[in-house]
C-alpha cells in the first residue's frame, strides 16, 4: 500500500490518506480481506498524528470500504466494491446538481461552469 501526503494540498491530511486508500480499493489494488497497517504503524510511516490516521480509517469504515475488528485490525471490506463505487457516483451526481443549481441562481452559463471546472482541475 502506497500513500503520499503533502502539506501543500488543499485537502486535510486525513482526507488525503482516506482518498488514496479508497482509490486503491476501487481500482482493485487492495482487495477484500487485505489487512491495513495499524493506525499507529501508518501514523509512524507517514509521520503524522495517530488521530489523523484514526480519522481516515473511521471515514473509510463509515463509507463501507473497511471494517475494523477489535484486537485484530482494520481490513478492506468484502462488500461489492462496484456497488460502493456506484453509490459514490450517485453522491457525486447529487452534488453536481446542487452546484448546477447554485450556478444557475448566479446566472452562470454551462460554458462558464465548465470553464470553472477546467480551471479548478488544472490547479490540482
Amino acid at each position: 500500500m502506497k500513500i503520499i501526503v503533502t502539506n501543500t494540498s488543499s485537502l486535510p491530511i486525513y482526507e488525503q490518506i482516506a482518498s488514496q486508500i479508497r482509490n486503491q480499493i476501487i481500482n482493485g489494488e487492495l482487495s477484500g480481506g487485505y489487512l491495513l497497517p495499524s493506525i499507529r504503524a501508518l501514523a509512524k510511516e507517514l509521520q503524522v498524528s495517530v488521530i489523523t490516521t484514526k480519522r481516515a480509517y473511521e471515514e473509510l469504515e463509515h463509507e463501507g470500504f473497511v471494517q475494523t475488528i477489535a484486537g485484530k485490525g482494520t481490513y478492506v471490506s468484502n462488500q461489492n466494491i462496484g456497488f460502493i463505487h456506484e453509490q459514490r457516483l450517485k453522491d457525486l451526481e447529487k452534488k453536481m446538481r446542487q452546484v448546477l443549481q447554485f450556478a444557475d441562481d448566479l446566472g452562470l452559463t454551462n460554458t462558464e461552469v465548465h470553464e470553472m471546472i477546467d480551471l479548478l482541475a488544472k490547479e490540482d
